[in-house]
């Protein structure tokens, strides 16, 4: 339905705080839309159903404002991971249902497996699956409440599966005034469900899962910013606008809505620009004109009511067990219960009131003739009931017991209503307020209709119904409907089920009742239709015989009926058929000539019985005071449509020898000897033709009714063999979409596991870090490349003990210390050496599950050669370095300039001060500097922090408390985030101060 025609340009939108006129609303509609929330979506799918989740979800933004509710067919035995998987493709939160949680916006909810989801007030309930596997029908169920829950806030979409389950929730949702949605056939992987969903005409948009979010978000935003009406129900007179679309839909469909509930009109013209996203009513009018094909959606729109099978169960067991008794009490065996049901839509109803009244006949042992009429105004529903085809998701409402009688299973899965209840039934096209109605009715059922029509109309309709119902007649309303004032019309039944009894009119209320004219030849002309119908088929089935016959060489001969009555000849017959005397006859036996009138009904009675072809030839047959040799077939025609039950008979003529007679009496001379005579014969002849007859039909009774034993058996076998087959692919079909969904769910996890793996190969190759996996026997599991270089592994190697392999490490015994960490699970490093002089560190932990156990232990060697190397030349430039800073001839000092104290000198400082070394490291700078002012120091470290470095001279004080002249050449020097100062000095008078 996306591919339609473009709606006109619409206003500007608006963001929701920012409506015009949102000030001037009524309390009340604030308060709705306060009570109204957010949308909440719900989704359907099965097999095939992930690939289209990920990629809806893609595509929806993480902040519009709806919730999302998954419902998906899943294996009641395996743990689902969809949560997770979809987690991945959306930033809002994916969470599995948990009983009673309260549903938010921008929130996504997964059906757990084995459970049937309900919500009840915005709050999801979860309750057991009682059903076998097979029978569930979980998106059904879901949307069912949730149409009732959220009314208009309500959405559906349907995504890829197979079977029919989603199909009744569209229905519900749509007639709440929901949207619905549904993913296309050409993206779906299994088109069953789509399929389905579709072929109800209630699919708002049909699309791809990725452009489902933008469509879905237009509409929810634009449904909620209008949600104030734009055409008042009850204004006075009736707005022009809507007046305008009275009349384009009466110019399109034929049918008046002016005097429908304008309440409920109007709901639904805004639902249709919602959905067009139209903001003005005038908009929608031009929109109208200018499209024939929103017109028909608007009118289907309209006449959208909720029916299903059984609806009110408890309403159809009163009408079974206590009204239906009392009103066939004391009618003959041999009476004929009428019933109209007006606005029967899909047939739902109307098929439920024939199954109730077969199952009420059955109890109360009567064998009544049952005929009903099922009437609509909408033909495209009325084809869908006289088909008698429904979904599976039916068997929710008819039950187990009722589907395996009444209905046969379908290939595609769904299911047919047998030839038992379908025969009972007549559909037509019909509007109720303008079109005679039907009469003599025992029963009226007209469940629901009314609740659409305004006061006007039913007004109207009740006394049309008091006079289609016989005297004593029941009326059977809908639980929320009501006959008003007519109270004079009809008695209350059943108050509870408004279940009323017709009361006989002696009032003068209804003065200006108008019925529709002639009734009877309406109902007549309806009842018709189907013999019309086998009337032509037969015609043309008769026109085929007959261009077949005149290009063939066929001898003479006639097509009769199972009766014996010629309905076509071929070819010149008269020489062995002659009309007979009296009353004119198209019997063909009547017509025969003498000595073919006994075999010619022996041979027809052989055909209608056995249906095989029959021939007698030699037959002796009277012409023209001579005889005639012939022989005759008799063989039945291929049942086909109207020519069932048809007979060929073939006259050819043959130059054989005539029929014995047998030997009689003399003839005596004269004509009346010999008819004499004649009689004796032919009465003869007749005997043993009877006598054979009859001979034939005792032994084929005999064996017609061996026969039928054995059918009766094996009919009962093969009956019982089709409910198990039946089950058991009800069972392997929902074990096939649960395996489908699975396996789906399993192959994302697959691939996720396989780039984690890929992910995992690329650390261990990168780190460079040789790796060996142990399992609790110390065999081998896993192993990296660089492990080659420490153990000559290969593939082969997997599974063996690491004892059998030998490794270049010195001194290092793997298994002892392996089996050590296995011990006591502690955790051992060690610095290893291979022989050809590298160095590793090696760490040895146990191997731990995500479950906490210990399945072995892991063995990573690090190499560090390099660092070891560069150790042992750091070591040797440390004690190079180290020699030359004592040997110097200079004093060297490094002092930390934040604390002054001396942290690092050589020999000659302390020396040449006159200090032992235990003694200068415990000296600060200024106990060793002889400055005029205390922050001279100061002055001298900032300067060189500032500057980085300075040259200047001092004084030193020696031990002995001597100054000291000396020249100072200090450097600022950062070790971390510390700073020191490098001071170097060398005395300038006296050379040998301190000594």
């Amino acid at each position: 339905m996306a591919k339609e025609k473009q709606p006109p340009e619409r206003k500007k939108t608006v963001s929701p705080d920012k409506i015009p006129g949102d000030a001037g609303k009524p309390a009340a509609v604030k308060k709705d839309q306060t009570r109204r929330g957010f949308p909440i979506v719900g989704i359907g799918s099965s097999a095939g159903g992930l690939e289209a989740l990920e990629k809806f979800f893609k595509a929806m933004p993480s902040n519009a404002g709806i919730g999302f509710v998954l419902v998906l067919h899943l294996d009641p035995k395996h743990i689902s991971i969809l949560p997770e998987l979809l987690q991945k493709h959306t930033e809002m939160p994916v969470r599995q249902v948990a009983d009673g949680v309260r549903m938010q916006a921008d929130h996504v909810y997964v059906i757990p497996p084995n459970k049937e989801l309900t919500i009840l007030n915005g709050t999801l309930q979860l309750m057991d699956l009682v059903l076998p596997r097979g029978t569930n029908l979980p998106i059904d169920n879901f949307l069912r409440s949730l149409a009732q829950d959220q009314a208009r806030n309500a959405v559906c979409i349907i995504l890829s599966g197979t079977g029919t389950d989603g199909t009744l929730g569209v229905r519900a949702v749509k007639g709440e005034l929901g949207m619905a949605m549904v993913q296309d056939e050409e993206s779906s992987k299994y088109g069953g469900m789509p399929r389905s969903a579709v072929a109800t005409g209630l699919a708002d948009y049909v699309l791809p899962p990725e452009k489902m979010p933008e469509q879905l978000i237009n509409y929810t935003r634009h449904a909620t910013r209008t949600f104030a009406p734009r055409v008042d129900p009850v204004e006075e007179p009736t707005p022009q606008a809507l007046q305008k679309i009275f009349v384009l839909l009466r110019a399109r469909t034929k049918h008046d809505f002016s005097l429908y509930k304008k309440n409920t009109i109007c709901r639904r013209i805004e639902r249709r620009m919602n959905v067009h996203q139209i903001d003005d009513i005038s908009d929608y009018v031009r929109y109208l004109q200018k499209s024939d094909r929103e017109s028909d959606v608007l009118f289907k729109e309209l006449l959208i009511g909720v029916t299903n099978f059984f609806r009110d169960p408890e309403a159809f067991q009163v009408l079974q067990t206590e009204i239906l008794p009392a009103m066939l009490k004391g009618k003959p065996d041999d009476y004929g219960v009428r019933v109209w049901v007006p606005g029967c839509s899909s047939g739902e109803e109307a098929y439920s009131v024939a199954i109730v009244l077969q199952e009420c006949m059955e109890s109360i042992g009567r064998q009544s003739h049952l005929q009903l009429f099922g009437t609509d105004i909408d033909e495209v529903a009325v084809d869908g009931a006289r088909a008698g085809l429904y979904p599976e998701s039916i068997l929710a409402d008819v039950g187990p017991e009722r589907i395996k009688r009444y209905f046969s299973k379908e290939e595609d899965g769904r299911y047919r209503v047998k030839k038992l209840i379908r025969e009972m039934l007549v559909f037509a096209p019909q509007n109720v307020i303008k079109d005679p109605p039907f009469t003599k009715l025992d029963l009226l059922c007209c469940r629901n209709l009314m609740i659409y029509l305004g006061g006007e109309l039913q007004k109207r309709l009740l006394p049309i119904f008091h006079y289609s119902l016989k005297p004593d007649g029941i009326l059977f309303l809908g639980s929320s409907e009501s006959i008003g004032p007519a109270t004079d019309l009809f008695a209350l039944e059943h108050k509870k089920w408004k279940i009323f009894r017709r009361k006989p009119s002696s009032s003068s209320a209804y003065p200006m009742l108008h019925l529709p004219a002639q009734p009877e030849t309406y109902e007549a002309r309806d009842l018709l239709v189907p013999e019309a119908v086998r009337r032509a088929e037969e015609m043309s089935a008769l026109q085929l015989v007959e261009t077949i016959l005149q290009q063939s060489d066929t001898p003479p001969c006639a097509i009769v009926n199972d009766a014996g009555n010629a309905i076509y000849i071929h070819g010149r017959t008269g020489r062995y058929l002659e009309p007979a005397e009296g009353k004119a006859s198209v019997n063909i036996i009547e017509m025969a000539r003498r000595g073919l009138k006994v075999e010619l009904a022996a041979a027809i009675r052989q055909v209608t019985t056995f249906k095989q072809e029959t021939v007698c030839r030699n037959l002796d047959v009277q012409y023209n005071g001579g005889s005639l040799t012939v022989n005759l077939t008799v063989k039945p025609i291929v049942e086909y449509g109207s020519m069932h039950g048809l007979m060929m008979v073939i006259f050819e003529e043959t130059a054989g020898p005539s029929k014995k007679r047998r030997a009689g009496k003399p003839a005596a001379k004269g004509h009346k000897s010999k008819s004499v005579g004649e009689l004796d014969q032919e009465l003869n002849d007749i005997r043993e033709n009877l006598q054979t007859t009859i001979e034939e039909l005792e032994t084929s009774n005999e064996e017609l009714k061996s026969l039928n034993e054995e059918l009766q058996s094996t009919n009962e076998e093969l009956q019982s063999t089709n409910e198990e087959l039946e089950t058991s692919k009800e069972e392997l079909q929902s074990l096939n979409e649960e395996s489908a969904t699975v396996n789906a769910e399993l192959q994302a996890r697959i691939q996720e596991l396989s780039k984690t793996n890929d992910d995992m190969k690329n650390l261990l190759d990168s780190t460079e870090i040789a790796t060996v996996f142990l399992d609790n026997e110390l065999q081998i599991r896993f192993f990296t490349p660089r492990m080659k270089t420490i153990i000559p592994l290969t593939a082969p190697d997997t599974g063996r003990p690491i004892s059998h392999l030998a490794s270049s490490l010195i001194s290092t015994n793997l298994e002892e210390v392996s089996r050590q960490v296995l011990g006591d699970l502690a955790v051992r490093e060690a610095e290893v050496v291979s022989e050809d002089g590298r160095h590793f560190t090696m760490r040895i932990r146990p191997y731990r599950t995500t479950a906490n156990v210990i399945e072995g232990v892991v063995i990573t060697f690090e190499d560090i050669t390099r660092r070891k190397r560069a150790d042992i030349a750091l070591e040797k430039s440390e004690e190079r370095f180290r020699l030359l800073f004592e040997l110097a001839s200079d004093s060297f000092v490094l002092v930390d300039a934040e604390t002054r104290t001396i942290v690092e000198f050589n020999r000659q400082a302390h020396e040449n001060l006159g200090y032992t070394r235990e003694e200068f490291g415990k000296l600060t700078i200024r106990d060793i500097e002889a400055q005029e002012s205390p922050d001279e120091t100061a002055n001298h470290i900032e300067r060189i922090l500032s500057q980085g470095s300075d040259i200047f001279e001092s004084r030193h004080r020696t031990r002995n408390g001597e100054l000291v002249d000396v020249q100072v050449d200090a450097k600022q020097v950062s070790i971390g985030e510390r700073k020191f100062v490098l001071s170097t000095w060398r005395n300038l008078w006296p050379p040998d101060a301190g000594k």
